[in-house]
């Protein structure tokens, strides 16, 4: 069976850069699971010593805070600092770019619209930074029933579907005297799911690799199953089920921005000895 892996696909630039800043931040917490890998967390504690905290206030003064790469609430980043614990902010650069957005469009007086998942941590944290309050959306349908002003800004969490936020984007556009669209979703969604979109085309079986709750991981997943029916989500080889492979000839592979390759490669390797 012909395996192959998808053009672009694992670890962003984000996720890397948190990794890194983990790595050499030995014996400290991070504040929340610091990527959505649970694997890759368990490696960061056993060889690096850098546990999980999930309540911040349980940090003291002196000890050392690694911010997770989706962001915090601005108030628990402000009661961190005020506490005088030591801060490592891991904060994904293109997370803290729609922060931004939404703090300066709301002190503009604009409504902000936030098309996410509002139950996700880097939109709990995006949300905090407007300044007036902020709309969170998943469809256009959800826009019909919010009372906004004649200025609005659009942002979007960094790992949704281009064409998703385009609905929104046109539905409002029409609608009010300004829209401002800013495209916050990250370069490496991009090429990742293009990359999973050209692969899935072709490809009678796809294995996307990522955590169960990684929102980049499901989207890569569902536009794989808009072109290969048979499309699998599993978090590593042990999801794995031979059976899927049977009359398979091409398995095409995708993985998640927060997967590493460690796990992508043990994937590779199961299939190629059992399939």
């Amino acid at each position: 069976m012909k395996i192959e892996l998808a053009e672009n696909y694992g670890f962003c630039f984000g996720v890397k850069r948190a990794i890194k800043i983990a790595e050499e931040n030995k014996n400290s917490s991070t504040y929340g699971p610091l990527i959505h890998n649970s694997k890759e967390i368990e490696r960061l504690e056993r060889d690096f010593k850098v546990a999980l905290t999930d309540d911040y206030k349980t940090f003291k003064s002196g000890d050392k805070a690694v911010i997770r790469t989706h962001g915090i609430p601005r108030n628990e980043l402000a009661e961190l600092k005020n506490s005088r614990v030591d801060v490592v902010d891991a904060t994904c650069p293109y997370v803290t770019k729609p922060q931004q957005i939404c703090q300066e469009m709301s002190e503009a007086g604009y409504d902000i619209i936030i098309f996410g998942d509002e139950a996700h941590p880097e939109i709990k944290g995006v949300k905090s930074y407007a300044t007036h309050g902020a709309r969170v959306v998943t469809s256009p349908q959800e826009l019909e029933k919010l009372k906004l002003g004649e200025r609005v800004a659009l942002v979007a969490q960094t790992t949704r579907k281009v064409e998703d936020y385009m609905e929104i984007a046109n539905y409002l556009i029409p609608r009010h005297k300004e829209v401002r669209v800013f495209n916050t979703i990250c370069n490496a969604t991009f090429e990742n799911q293009e990359a999973v979109r050209k692969i899935s085309k072709n490809a009678d079986i796809m294995i996307i690799i990522g955590g169960k709750n990684s929102s980049n991981t499901k989207q890569l997943f569902s536009i794989s199953r808009d072109y290969c029916q048979d499309s699998y989500h599993i978090e590593d080889e042990n999801d794995l089920d031979y059976s899927w492979f049977l009359n398979k000839s091409f398995c095409g592979i995708s993985a998640g921005a927060s997967t590493p390759d460690w796990i992508i490669q043990n994937v590779v390797d199961s299939i190629k000895k059992n399939c």
